[in-house]
């Protein structure tokens, strides 16, 4: 099943920016203070999509730090099988004594 917890988000935001402005627009106030206020609100809308994608950076570098570290493991791990591999071939090809 496909996760569109993203699209949804945006939509919703959009709604609330559409209706924000809508609520504000027919409110009554001032030309001058219905335009601060809008500005008011973009500028959170800008902060807050702002703080939203460092906190989406920071995540997809952890996710990256972590699957390095993974790798790194399994490298590691893949090396030390194949000379552990080396060792038993090493030891299984030399010619047997035979003590009479």
């Amino acid at each position: 099943m496909e996760d569109n917890g993203g699209s949804k988000f945006v939509y919703f935001v959009m709604g609330l920016g559409i209706g924000a402005l809508i609520g504000v627009l027919f409110a009554p106030q001032a030309g001058e203070q219905t335009r601060e206020l809008i500005a008011d609100k973009a500028e959170e809308g800008r902060d807050y999509l702002l703080r939203k994608s460092r906190e989406v950076r920071d995540q997809a570098a952890s996710f990256a730090d972590r699957g390095k570290e993974v790798l790194a493991q399994q490298r590691d791990q893949l090396a030390a099988a194949i000379e552990a591999g080396k060792q038993v071939y090493r030891a299984e090809s030399q010619p047997k004594s035979t003590a009479g």
